[in-house]
């Protein structure tokens, strides 16, 4: 009957095999089994072109490869008669047909198979049954980073190769054409990295449950660039060094101008060690950059202390020439420079301050010092053109410390030694 027709072409036993199968004779043998199954492991070789490194992350510890993966083994259940002796591709509609070696990745965190526009498998079949079965994936594995010289350091990453089922007394894995069977694209560069060198070596894996395993690496060697770390960290870091020690040669009574600069310059260093900290796993050690930032923000730091230990010693100072010029109706006769560290403003001519007095405006002073000068107007701008211009040399020396005299000398020069030695011993 009609019906029992379409039951007979619905039921996939009773069709027809593909010519190819027909010829593969796929339906005599059980591939679920390995080729040669109960005699030596089979050979497996492997070949690997890379084709591009897509990213290096640190945060992660990983990378990304695309790469082609050939294999080349023989399978004699899979001969054929060939008067031209040519062989025969496949696409990947006959894999799930056949035996396939089971390699897969080790350390991997994702992998997958290309897919556009079709499903980037390719398998070839020889007449004596050598089979060479190729496909494209992109792959991210882990990479044991050390970032102890980071970021002057050289990163050493692989990608394993291995069975996931067959020991080797099943498989036996290796390089077809040893260190010549990892080639790569001409074109393969990186952002942050120089790649310096691949390399193919092998080896044995072994776990306690199940033996051991014939492994093989792809090694690669990444060198980092350091013109980027060195203009969005080492160079900001200097400046702020070098920026602290401007406060050596501003006038040690100028207290908001000397404050305010040291405070600047170690908000400024905390911050570009929070951004770094920020693009960097948080590793348990320190890493090289840490140390050229920790000594750098330590210089600014010190030049703070620096101003407070003059401005403790300059305090001192003027209270014992306070008490030697003794105390005369509850007023003391200061002078310019000495007014100058009360109020913040320079004064043209000794002045007489009442210590209840220091809190008045720069305005009053300067009415007052007019108003004991205005019998005699020439004498006086002859007196400012003498400070300004002849006294000037004398009273920045004289308001120099001796602890910024020696800081202008000793800050710059150990500094200096500090990035010869790192310099030195990181590069």
């Amino acid at each position: 009957s009609r019906r029992d027709i379409k039951m007979r072409k619905l039921d996939s036993t009773k069709l027809r095999p593909l010519k190819y199968e027909q010829l593969l004779r796929i339906e005599d043998h059980d591939f679920a089994l390995r080729p040669g199954f109960g005699g030596s492991p089979i050979p497996v070789g492997i070949d690997v072109q890379v084709e591009s490194i897509d990213s290096i992350s640190e945060v992660d510890m990983d990378f990304t490869m695309t790469l082609y993966l050939r294999h080349y083994w023989k399978d004699e259940r899979l001969s054929f008669r060939s008067n031209k002796n040519k062989s025969m591709t496949f696409d990947g509609r006959l894999i799930k047909k056949i035996w396939v070696p089971d390699v897969f990745f080790v350390h991997s965190k994702r992998s997958f198979i290309h897919d556009t526009t079709v499903e980037n498998i390719m398998l070839r079949v020889y007449p004596d049954g050598n089979v060479l079965f190729s496909l494209r994936i992109t792959v991210s594995a882990m990479c044991f980073m050390d970032f102890s010289r980071f970021p002057l350091d050289t990163q050493n990453c692989s990608l394993e190769l291995e069975s996931y089922a067959y020991n080797e007394d099943d498989l036996m894995l290796y390089w077809k054409h040893g260190n010549k069977s990892l080639s790569t694209d001409e074109h393969i560069s990186l952002s942050q990295f120089f790649i310096e060198e691949f390399s193919a070596s092998s080896g044995l894996a072994f776990y306690s449950s199940t033996g051991w395993y014939n492994r093989l690496f792809i090694n690669f060697a990444l060198r980092r660039h350091i013109f980027f770390f060195v203009l969005q960290s080492y160079f900001p870091a200097m400046l702020m060094v070098m920026l602290s020690w401007v406060s050596f040669w501003i006038d040690r009574r100028a207290v908001p101008a000397r404050v305010s600069l040291g405070i600047t310059t170690v908000l400024t260093m905390s911050t570009i060690m929070t951004g770094v900290s920020a693009s960097m796993p948080q590793v348990s050690y320190i890493k090289a950059v840490d140390v050229y930032l920790w000594i750098s923000f330590l210089f600014v730091f010190l030049s703070v202390i620096e101003y407070a230990a003059v401005n403790y010693l300059t305090t001192i100072e003027e209270r014992k020439q306070l008490k030697k010029k003794g105390k005369v109706s509850g007023t003391y006769s200061i002078d310019a420079v000495q007014a100058m560290a009360f109020d913040g403003c320079f004064h043209d001519t000794d002045v007489d301050m009442d210590l209840t007095a220091f809190s008045d405006r720069c305005e009053e002073n300067e009415t007052r010092a007019r108003a004991a000068s205005v019998t005699n107007v020439d004498t006086t701008q002859i007196k400012r053109k003498r400070s300004l211009k002849g006294n000037m040399g004398r009273i920045i020396l004289q308001n120099n410390h001796v602890i910024d005299t020696y800081s202008r000398v000793i800050f710059p020069s150990v500094y200096i030694v500090f990035n010869f030695f790192y310099w030195g011993l990181y590069i």
